[in-house]
């Protein structure tokens, strides 16, 4: 992830000044998003370097001691989450990283492939670099401050070197399952937006929900996370790519005298605006 979140900075640097555009059938401009560049690009960087910052943390995590973890119980974990110890599975590990692989670039490569989307790809990429740097920053705050221990660790069937390895306290929440999430879920609402009469629209989250679910299912079988972990992974990722895209919306309310944009000052938000 380090090395994908440096591609991103010097995408934001390369396409901070130029965003495509798309004509309607009258030449005037008719675009789904609207990117408010003064904001988007200094908070979409601020939330990649912050990312940076907890990456170096996380790296400096100590392992946890091999008496600590014999001494782990079942019952050291909370009653929702017990019934999922269980052993490390490697094969099961190493197949949840293909779901990983094939979401992160695949908005990047749909765009392009897309005649009306192609024609905002920057624009479009870089929205899917924000929700990518929400979920980035999100997941790295958590496993830079709680330091929750994965279910594989109270299983003695696991390899000791994995029990007390210190990514083994990376459990909260499930980054594998937050970034498919993102991706999938980004371009199914990019595509439905961009085509709202289409019934491919449907198929995209669907496959949207197979593809995060598949990954959570995985992680869980490999003995990574907790349902917790899971299911806050989940919501993370499922709404970082709804929401992104939604907020950016160039009319976010039908009546073309009510508007929604987001802003930034000595506070964030969004801001209603009525023209008389």
């Amino acid at each position: 992830m380090p090395k994908l979140l440096s591609a991103a900075i010097l995408f934001i640097l390369a396409s901070a000044g130029a965003f495509g555009q798309t004509l309607d059938s009258s030449g005037a401009w008719h675009k789904p998003y609207t990117v408010n560049k003064p904001v988007d690009i200094p908070l979409t960087a601020g939330l990649a370097a912050f990312t940076f910052y907890n990456f170096a943390e996380i790296g400096r995590k100590d392992g946890t001691s091999e008496a600590r973890v014999l001494s782990l119980t079942k019952n050291d974990v909370n009653g929702f989450d017990r019934w999922a110890i269980r052993p490390y599975n490697k094969s099961v590990d190493k197949a949840s990283y293909i779901p990983f692989y094939l979401a992160i670039p695949y908005p990047v490569i749909f765009l392009g492939l897309d005649k009306k989307m192609r024609k905002d790809y920057l624009e479009l990429s870089f929205l899917y670099l924000q929700a990518m740097c929400i979920t980035g920053t999100l997941y790295t705050t958590s496993v830079h401050y709680f330091s929750r221990l994965r279910p594989l660790v109270y299983d003695p069937a696991s390899p000791m070197e994995k029990r007390t390895s210190s990514n083994s306290r990376n459990a909260f929440f499930a980054g594998h399952v937050a970034l498919v999430g993102t991706s999938t879920f980004f371009m199914a609402q990019v595509f439905a937006d961009y085509h709202p009469d289409s019934r491919l629209k449907w198929v995209m989250y669907g496959a949207a929900g197979v593809a995060t679910g598949a990954t959570a299912y995985m992680r869980h079988k490999a003995g990574e996370h907790f349902p917790s972990d899971i299911l806050v992974g989940t919501a993370v990722g499922t709404l970082s790519g709804l929401l992104v895209p939604r907020l950016h919306r160039s009319r976010l309310i039908k009546n073309h005298k009510l508007s929604l944009i987001p802003y930034a000052g000595p506070a964030s938000g969004l801001a209603f605006f009525y023209k008389l």
